[in-house]
């Protein structure tokens, strides 16, 4: 997560909706057409359904209030318009109340292809698909409701698990490994790389090694864990969690497989 930003969000009128540029509009669009063209055969039904059920558009950048009136009515979530960064009680207090944060900024040219702050692209177009899937959904509530109430040590643990899940996650289909992390399906690099290169390391998900994994969010991910079925979201969601972070905090973290930051390693979110 990153810890600054010089970006902020843009404030909505009493209704929701807010006043967005022709730049920014523009932006939005080319972000859309871009990744558009290249999820086909790589992210996960899933996704593609919860895309076409929400409506999204590469005309411009949609409003939060339509994009909730959709998830509302499929799984009971809805969006929370939030400043550009939002600590970990504020992001647990909200998934725990069914609403996903936004941040309410897009990216801006210089940082077309990359930048460390989820702007409204990645939150709406890489996650809200997602949260019309019941599984995914479930699986969200209830990472909220056990951070909600984690210590600050806890805390960080789950988010690893969220990070090799929500974030970066990798799903079996019948035709083949296909993308759900949200991490991934807004960023055209990260897509290509986490199922065509051979650099990545890929295993099979298993929620004590994801919690012993140590991630940087800086670089394409050196390892990816994959789910055997996207339904397995349920099952991982009645799990004690807490109970299996214990374990993984008395085996102890792995050894990274990325080198030091002070090294430049590029990225793509």
């Amino acid at each position: 997560m990153a810890t600054s930003t010089g970006y902020q969000s843009k404030v909505s009128d009493g209704q929701g909706y807010i006043q967005w540029s022709d730049e920014e509009n523009q932006i939005w669009s080319q972000l859309y057409q871009r990744q558009t063209a290249l999820i086909p055969n790589r992210a996960c039904q899933q996704y593609h359904d919860g895309l076409a059920y929400l409506g999204l558009s590469a005309d411009k950048i949609p409003q939060l209030p339509t994009v909730n009136e959709r998830l509302y009515q499929a799984t009971g979530w809805r969006t929370a318009q939030v400043p550009a960064l939002i600590n970990f009680s504020e992001f647990f207090r909200l998934l725990a109340d069914k609403a996903f944060p936004v941040a309410t900024f897009i990216r801006s040219r210089e940082e077309f292809d990359y930048l460390q702050e989820p702007d409204i692209f990645h939150e709406v177009y890489g996650h809200c698909p997602l949260l019309c899937n019941p599984a995914f959904a479930h699986f969200t509530h209830t990472y909220g409701k056990l951070g909600l109430k984690a210590s600050k040590e806890d805390r960080v643990y789950l988010a690893r698990l969220y990070w090799f899940t929500v974030e970066f996650g990798l799903v079996n289909t019948a035709e083949g490994l296909r993308i759900y992390g949200g991490g991934i399906l807004s960023s055209p690099g990260e897509t290509l790389y986490s199922l065509e290169s051979d650099k990545p390391v890929r295993n099979a998900l298993d929620p004590i090694d994801a919690l012993r994994t140590p991630y940087r969010i800086d670089i394409m991910q050196p390892l990816y864990y994959i789910l055997a079925d996207f339904d397995d979201l349920f099952a991982l969601a009645e799990q004690d969690i807490m109970a299996l972070l214990a374990i993984a905090k008395q085996r102890g973290l792995f050894e990274p497989l990325f080198p030091p930051k002070n090294k430049q390693v590029s990225g793509q979110n």
